[in-house]
């Protein structure tokens, strides 16, 4: 939460981490991993819905702006930017 907090990480439409900004390797590398990490999950309840991956992400995509603290960017699908 905090690299989301102070701007460096935003969250995309489909449900995956996004950089916003300028940031060390280490929060690249964080990114990376949390994207790996949704990947896995999201194409295993595509695989039990039986549903496209990119429909599971954007289901998740809403639940991590419902549960996201306040400052976090938000890249919506027409590529504008917005904080909560």
């Amino acid at each position: 939460d905090a690299a989301r907090v102070s701007g460096t990480v935003g969250e995309r439409y489909d449900g995956y981490a996004i950089m916003h900004g300028t940031a060390s390797p280490d929060v690249r590398a964080l990114v990376d991993r949390v994207n790996a990490e949704r990947s896995a999950i999201y194409a295993e309840q595509a695989a039990k819905q039986r549903a496209p991956i990119f429909e599971v992400g954007r289901v998740y995509a809403d639940q991590i702006l419902k549960s996201a603290p306040r400052g976090t960017w938000f890249l919506a699908q027409n590529g504008q930017w917005t904080q909560k």
